[in-house]
């Protein structure tokens, strides 16, 4: 791989003195020993953490997908033509993008990140996987600018939309949005991180960078959709797809929240669509799912995942492109993706839209609404000592959209519990 994917942002040496590591190696040590990484301990996957003991967290998820995306590599390099698996990421960078995914998830999941977007319209908005960009570019401890200091390599791997937010509609006369399903994010990074962004992509030509940043426009929020990615990245989003298709559809299994009635009404009418091959292992392995005994389910659920990783295969989805981390994607033949889009459909359907799960959701939802609102009110009384501090130099040397950026680091960064303990401490007599 050229030198310049695997160059610090810092500009500092590859190594310390007697450091054998590789570039890779370093880039997952300093994830997994981030704060950033340990807090994913303490927040949602789907259900509320704290709800029971069996539920996956953020962290618990990341593991595994970490795990699926070593698979993967390991499945590649045994199919692959040699020309394409030159371009293979190292197992330690598959597994630092995969374990570093979610890290920019803020608390309460998706509808924490929908209520932090709404109270950041006016100030370039919020969105969970530009967050973990800004992470792990900026924010970590582990250099006073850049973050993490990670390799350009592996944020490349971290770019699932490699675009910039786009101009956001301030809405006028809301104090609270109602329905947050109008205020989805869009799936991009925050325009004060661009010059991040440009440093990434900066071994691109013009032509590829075109290619490569290429949207779709849409008429409505979230307004946008980035058509591209790089391989690493298609790598880790398979992995968490495959992760959160399967693993969390055992969580919902072993709980009770979806029942085998359930999973007939909606599986049947997918093995219906399948070859006739994989619709027969379908229709045994969703019998072991809800079979009495747990080494059943254990054996459905690592045949599910086993699916997806035989089938991988790498795809010029970028034939024009001359750099090859862009021009390649991990992809699944058509009848193993519709069948993960189906679990994933399950899961999201009979878990995610469950009422006791939509209901803790509106709770979380305007617990953080009402917590950002005092934080912002009354910054010089509530936020800590240090954070305080950011926020007045911000506010004094850049302006306010600044300093809002660093009251939603701020928030994005609580972990469920703290957030909601902070709101006790601040609502609850």
């Amino acid at each position: 791989m050229t030198s310049h994917w695997q160059q610090r942002r810092s500009g500092g040496p590859s190594n310390r003195p007697g450091d054998l590591r590789t570039p890779w190696q370093r880039d997952r040590a300093r994830v997994l020993h981030s704060a950033a990484f340990r807090r994913l301990q303490s927040k949602t996957q789907i259900m509320n953490v704290g709800e029971n003991d069996f539920y996956r967290t953020r962290l618990t998820h990341s593991l595994e997908a970490a795990q699926i995306g070593a698979s993967l590599i390991n499945q590649l390099q045994q199919v692959c033509a040699e020309h394409e698996a030159q371009y293979l990421p190292d197992l330690n960078l598959m597994e630092t993008l995969c374990l570093a995914h979610d890290i920019g998830h803020p608390p309460f999941g998706h509808g924490g990140e929908a209520a932090l977007h709404f109270k950041m319209l006016g100030s370039g908005g919020f969105e969970g996987n530009g967050q973990t960009f800004r992470i792990v570019g900026k924010l970590e401890a582990y250099h006073p600018e850049h973050g993490m200091d990670l390799t350009r390599r592996s944020l490349l791997g971290l770019l699932k939309y490699p675009v910039l937010m786009p101009a956001l509609e301030v809405p006028k006369n809301i104090s609270h949005p109602g329905s947050l399903a109008k205020w989805k994010p869009a799936k991009a990074l925050f325009a004060c991180d661009s010059d991040l962004l440009d440093w990434v992509l900066e071994p691109l030509s013009t032509a590829d960078r075109e290619l490569f940043q290429a949207v779709d426009k849409l008429a409505e929020a979230p307004w946008q959709k980035s058509k591209h990615k790089a391989l690493d990245a298609s790598l880790m989003e398979l992995a968490d797809d495959i992760a959160y298709g399967v693993h969390d559809l055992e969580d919902a299994v072993v709980t009770g929240t979806l029942s085998e009635s359930q999973w007939h009404a909606h599986v049947d009418k997918v093995i219906d669509q399948l070859p006739t091959e994989l619709a027969q292992l379908m229709q045994e392995l969703g019998e072991q799912l809800f079979a009495r005994e747990h080494h059943q389910r254990k054996n459905a659920i690592g045949s599910l995942v086993n699916i997806f990783v035989t089938q991988v295969r790498l795809e010029e989805v970028l034939p024009e492109a001359d750099e090859p981390l862009i021009r390649y994607n991990a992809t699944l033949p058509d009848a193993e993706a519709y069948l993960l889009k189906s679990l994933k459909d399950v899961v999201f359907e009979h878990v995610i839209n469950e009422p006791s799960i939509q209901q803790l959701r509106y709770r979380s939802q305007n617990m953080l609404l009402d917590l950002f609102t005092a934080l912002h009110t009354e910054p010089l009384r509530l936020l800590p000592r240090n954070t305080r501090e950011r926020w007045q130099k911000a506010s004094a040397e850049q302006g306010q959209q600044a300093a809002d950026r660093i009251l939603c680091d701020y928030v994005a960064g609580m972990t469920d519990d703290y957030a909601e303990r902070m709101y006790r401490n601040l609502f609850v007599v």
